[in-house]
């Protein structure tokens, strides 16, 4: 990256042990609007692999008093972080908005999911339950606790930089961890939002820290030896990267990459339900959300009139600056992602589909300084097509013929990922065998591939994860580990499995 001019233009610095300061290495880099890239919204630190490492020893100083802060007073600070987050929320999802590009009505979505999960994982203060069991042996005690396992290195994406940073950071808090946080380059802003009101409810020092910068960072924080836990989100891609990485260090890895979700439409589903469903969950947040409905398989009795009545509906959609009423959709993140749609559209030509809406880039008018794509179906596809296996991330939906519900399990099961899917029915029968029989990690009925509630688990399987979980008191998993504690008070010697006690 280059060193922008000076500019009159906002810089924010790194927070690293309790100080806002720039990187030593006087590298900025920009972060302009998708929507409009005229509009420069900040500078920010294009930090070193000696910044990551500076970060990381002030949570580890930060880890030995922060451990034994007792849970519920922990807990204290993240509930006051949890209403200042509520008390800002318009101007956080505007700043979102302007950074990210989804609409205003889903960025207030972002901010609140971070809201639910701080007031959620601060009650976990008051119950982080473990278990006590009866001995085998007299005068003997048996309980388990948690226990924190140190300083996290804490990765995420820029779909939602609000929400997955709460994901991570506020369980990994509240189980008496510090962070080392290196959000996306894309969408710092929402970041440091996010961190400074953490900073203002009374988190110390030292306790989380933020790096922003690009993949330097992210590999010390993968391969440091101080660092006991890496919770990542991204691709699949570069979440191997992290896992081969951190693997030597034998530390606790937590993986939450890509999906290729399914909605199955079967022939008895309520149709104008199903196709609301498919919209938002195909083409809500430009189709940037590992849980996209991004593959959607309708039986073929009422496929011809889903097909048309979806097209109409998508066709429909206005897009446009989030920031602006009545945009339904955004722009792509970046020039980049916008290449990856244009490029799987041709793909998708190639192989034989059909284009049955969308399919350009638009470059005209209000759209001329953004990255803007149509919102686009294609239908004809078959399941081997890589159009309807491959993670486009983008407004880009497949749409394909299925003659039985196995036939949709089939096929929702074929590919490497296995997050999201969905399925409309009014057949109670076929709702339960979908759910028995669809391997993903998030299952919904008679509603789209998103809409997870941060009580209950997040998370995939095959190639979407490594077995953790997000969200609910799953996610205390990901940020500590158990510790049984025997206590005896017989006075004497006696061994577990070899002592017998008389009746």
């Amino acid at each position: 990256m280059q060193t922008p001019k000076a500019t009159a233009t906002a810089v924010f610095d790194n927070l690293i042990g309790g100080r806002w300061s720039p990187s030593p290495s006087g590298r900025l880099f920009e972060n302009r609007n998708p929507a409009d890239h005229d509009d420069l919204i900040g500078l920010f630190q294009d930090s070193t692999p000696e910044d990551a490492e500076r970060a990381i020893a002030a949570a580890a100083r930060a880890f030995a008093d922060w451990r034994l802060v007792p849970a519920p007073r922990r807990a204290e600070i993240l509930f006051r972080a949890a209403q200042l987050i509520a008390d800002r929320k318009e101007t956080f999802a505007r700043e979102m908005t302007r950074e990210m590009g989804k609409v205003l009505e889903e960025t207030r979505g972002d901010v609140q999911e971070a809201i639910d999960m701080s007031f959620f994982m601060a009650g976990e203060g008051r119950r982080m339950y473990g278990q006590t069991v009866p001995s085998e042996l007299r005068d003997k005690f048996a309980m388990s606790v948690r226990q924190p396992l140190g300083v996290c290195g804490v990765i995420t994406p820029w779909n939602f930089p609000m929400a997955i940073p709460s994901w991570k950071i506020i369980p990994a808090l509240v189980c008496g961890n510090t962070v080392v946080f290196k959000p996306s380059s894309l969408t710092p802003l929402s970041a440091i939002n996010f961190v400074k009101v953490l900073e203002e409810a009374g988190v110390p020092a030292g306790v989380v820290n933020l790096v922003t910068g690009g993949p330097d960072v992210g590999t010390v924080l993968a391969t440091h030896d101080a660092i006991s836990v890496i919770s990542f989100t991204g691709s699949t891609a570069v979440g191997r990267l992290v896992n081969q990485n951190a693997a030597p260090g034998f530390k606790k890895v937590h993986l939450e990459m890509g999906g290729k979700n399914i909605v199955m439409v079967m022939d008895d589903a309520q149709l104008e339900l199903a196709i609301e469903g498919c919209v938002w969950g195909g083409f809500g947040t430009t189709g940037q959300r590992c849980t996209a409905a991004s593959r959607v398989v309708v039986h073929e009795r009422v496929y011809d009139a889903f097909l048309t009545e979806f097209a109409a509906r998508v066709k429909s959609l206005r897009v446009g600056n989030g920031a602006q009423d009545g945009v339904q959709m955004g722009p792509s993140i970046s020039e980049s992602q916008l290449s990856t749609v244009m490029r799987y559209v041709e793909i998708g030509k190639q192989e034989g589909a059909t284009v049955v809406t969308g399919g350009h880039r638009l470059t005209t008018g209000p759209y001329a300084r953004g990255w803007f794509h149509e919102p686009t179906i294609f239908g004809d596809v078959t399941p081997s097509m890589r159009i309807a296996r491959e993670e486009i991330f983008g407004p880009v939906v497949s749409v394909m013929r299925c003659r039985s519900l196995a036939e949709a399990i089939d096929i929702g099961n074929s590919v490497a990922y296995g997050l999201s899917a969905s399925i409309y029915t009014r057949d109670i029968n076929k709702a339960f065998t979908a759910m028995r029989d669809i391997y993903t990690g998030i299952f919904y009925v008679n509603a789209p591939t998103i809409g997870a509630e941060v009580h209950l688990p997040f998370g995939g399987t095959k190639a979407t994860g490594n077995g953790h979980r997000e969200a609910g008191t799953a996610a205390l998993d990901v940020f500590s580990e158990w510790k049984s504690i025997y206590v005896d008070f017989s006075g004497r010697l006696q061994r577990a499995q070899i002592d017998t006690q008389e009746l």
